[in-house]
C-alpha cells in the first residue's frame, strides 16, 4: 500500500462513486449496488466505456463535452478520498488518478492486489476516514480479473467493519 496523502475528516463511509469503466470501477458500483448503499460519479459524455455505453442502472453522471480524463479528475475533485485497487505496474489512467489526488491535495491510498504489500488493518482503517471514496483503478481487458479482486475485496473491508463493529473495537 502507497499512501500519497492521508488527511481525513470523515468518519463513516456514506457513498461509492466512480468512473463507470469496466473493471474496477464497475465492481465499486455493483458492489454498492448490492448492498444498498448510494452510488454515483461521473462518466465521459456519451457514458462511454471499453465495453460500450455504460448501462443506466449505474447511477453516473456524464459530465458534458468530457473524455477519460476529465470524468477522472473531476471523480477525485468530488470525492473525499481516493482508492485505487490494482494488479501490475501503476499506468494509464489509474497512474493519473493517483496524479490528480496528489495535485489537488486529496487523500489517495493504492492498494496492490497482486501483492502482499498492505495490511488489512492500515486499508480498514484508512477506508474508515472517508465519506465519499472514489475508487478507481485500471480496466478489465488491460488487467483480467481486476473485477473479481476489486470486487472481492470491498467484500472483506464490509467483513472487517462488521467483525470490528460486533466486538465494539478496532481490532480483528
Amino acid at each position: 500500500m502507497r499512501q500519497i496523502n492521508n488527511s481525513q475528516e470523515m468518519t463513516s463511509l456514506a457513498k461509492i462513486i466512480s468512473g463507470g469503466q469496466a473493471g474496477t470501477d464497475r465492481a465499486a458500483l455493483d458492489w454498492a449496488i448490492a448492498r444498498g448503499m448510494p452510488h454515483g460519479g461521473w462518466c465521459p459524455e456519451g457514458r462511454l466505456a471499453e465495453d460500450g455505453v455504460i448501462p443506466l442502472h449505474y447511477k453516473l453522471e456524464e459530465l458534458p463535452g468530457a473524455g477519460y480524463r476529465q470524468r477522472t479528475r473531476q471523480n477525485v475533485l468530488d470525492s473525499d478520498c481516493t482508492l485505487i485497487l490494482n494488479i501490475g505496474e501503476l499506468d494509464g489512467g489509474t497512474l493519473q488518478t493517483a496524479r490528480f489526488a496528489q495535485q489537488h491535495n486529496k487523500p489517495c491510498c493504492v492498494v496492490q492486489l497482486d501483492s502482499c504489500e498492505f495490511t488489512q488493518q492500515a486499508v480498514r482503517d484508512w477506508m474508515l476516514g472517508c465519506g465519499v471514496l472514489n475508487v478507481a483503478g485500471p480496466r478489465e481487458s488491460r488487467r483480467p480479473g481486476i473485477y473479481r479482486l476489486s470486487y472481492d475485496f470491498l467484500d472483506r473491508w464490509l467483513e472487517w467493519q462488521a467483525d470490528s463493529a460486533m466486538r465494539g473495537n478496532n481490532e480483528f
